[in-house]
């Protein structure tokens, strides 16, 4: 009888593990909205999706001076022990930073994962540690990274949605080595390995970013693609073949874009809800417009307007400073995420420069601006800069005349 029971419990788990759970996200980069999930909270295998929070870290420390791309780290034997794939370099041997980059990116290179978790951590179980930590800082609440590779450990767990999360961060921190995830090939000692992205290299405006599989997780893919100046990432976990998986992102992307679009139409035709006086309140709060608006039962339009002709678009700072704007949007919520991750992102960039979220009215519709007020020209400009590497939006406003 007992038997009889095992086995009945045993018979599922073992088909469950033979059928990768499916999960998907899809969110639009610069506000962080989601744009289509499934289970995007179920913990899964990662694979070597988990190389791209390796990566992270790589570029952190490049960040703060702790290594340099020319630099040269040593192959342990631990590391030249890992099972393909793999650049298959001896104990001993040595390779760039920069090279290493390439190998993790493109030829997904174990053996290299390791070589850089014991660069920053001194073993790959402590660096392991550094990456949860990192997880969690960046809001990535359901991963737990147990290696550097992405190589199966049943505690080695994220989530669609952490993954999608990650690709902003990286984008978002590190846009000037986000180059290397757009490569096609890598070329290491006179061979040369192309990259296992297939949708980069057939999908218009994708470019990357990482690959994964084993067979606990199924095909794993985490894709970034820019059209008419709006980028979309999508992250896949389980897919069948890693050529149904392609098939399936490259439709989400285009139903990721096609409702940006939509919400782009709808910015030009849609007003505030007039039942909604918290909402106007809080906008009013936010632009620095006199009590009296905020009071307002409902919004009104014209009113608005005015008040925003009086400010020109730079809030309440003084008419000769300058400000950037990140985005317009149908909706205040949005606005306000957008101009926050900005400031984030720029930090001493902007230094003493304030978040403001601008309602303006034209033909009966509103649209509210995400913008950074009251800097000087030469910020603006260095804040533009800065975004615009990062593949984001930002225009520069000028002071009011």
């Amino acid at each position: 009888m007992a038997a009889t029971i095992f086995l009945s419990v045993a018979l599922p788990q073992a088909q469950a593990q033979s059928r990768p759970q499916y999960a998907h996200l899809v969110m639009d980069y610069e506000t962080g909205e989601v744009l289509s999930a499934s289970n995007p909270d179920t913990p899964i295998f990662p694979a070597s999706l988990t190389k791209v929070m390796t990566l992270y870290l790589l570029f952190d420390a490049l960040d703060k001076g702790q290594l340099k791309l020319n630099q040269r780290l040593t192959v342990s034997r631990h590391a030249a022990g890992m099972v393909p794939s793999k650049l298959g370099l001896n104990p001993g041997e040595t390779i760039a930073v920069q090279d290493l980059i390439g190998s993790l990116v493109t030829r997904s290179a174990n053996d290299m994962a390791v070589v850089a978790a014991e660069a920053l951590g001194g073993t790959e179980a402590k660096f392991a540690e550094m990456m949860t930590k990192r997880a969690r800082e960046l809001g990535m609440r359901r991963t737990t990274f147990r290696n550097a590779s992405g190589l199966p450990n049943a505690q080695q767990k994220s989530t669609a949605r952490d993954m999608a999360t990650l690709a902003r961060a990286l984008i978002r921190d590190h846009g000037k080595y986000y180059h290397f995830f757009s490569s096609r090939s890598f070329q290491y000692q006179g061979r040369s390995y192309q990259s296992h992205n297939r949708l980069m290299l057939n999908y218009e405006g994708a470019d990357g970013i990482k690959t994964g599989y084993i067979h606990a997780s199924g095909f794993n893919l985490m894709s970034s693609a820019v059209r008419d100046g709006r980028r979309v990432i999508g992250v896949i976990f389980g897919g069948q073949t890693a050529q149904s998986r392609d098939k399936a992102m490259a439709r989400l992307l285009d139903e990721g874009f096609a409702r940006l679009r939509g919400v782009e139409r709808m910015e030009m035709v849609s007003a505030p809800r007039k039942d909604d006086p918290l909402a106007s309140a809080t906008v009013a709060a936010q632009i620095g417009l006199k009590p009296a608006l905020a009071d307002l039962k409902t919004p009104q339009p014209a009113a608005v307007a005015a008040a925003n002709e009086n400010i020109l678009g730079i809030g309440d700072a003084d008419e000769s400073s300058w400000g950037i704007q990140v985005g317009a949007f149908s909706q205040y919520d949005p606005a306000n995420n957008a101009v926050n991750a900005a400031v984030r992102r720029l930090g001493e960039t902007i230094a003493n420069g304030r978040a403001s979220v601008i309602p303006v009215t034209t033909g009966g519709a509103t649209l509210f601006r995400a913008r950074v007020i009251g800097i000087t020209e030469d910020q603006a400009r260095a804040a533009c800069k800065l975004l615009e590497s990062d593949k984001q939006s930002c225009q520069l406003v000028r002071p009011a005349a």
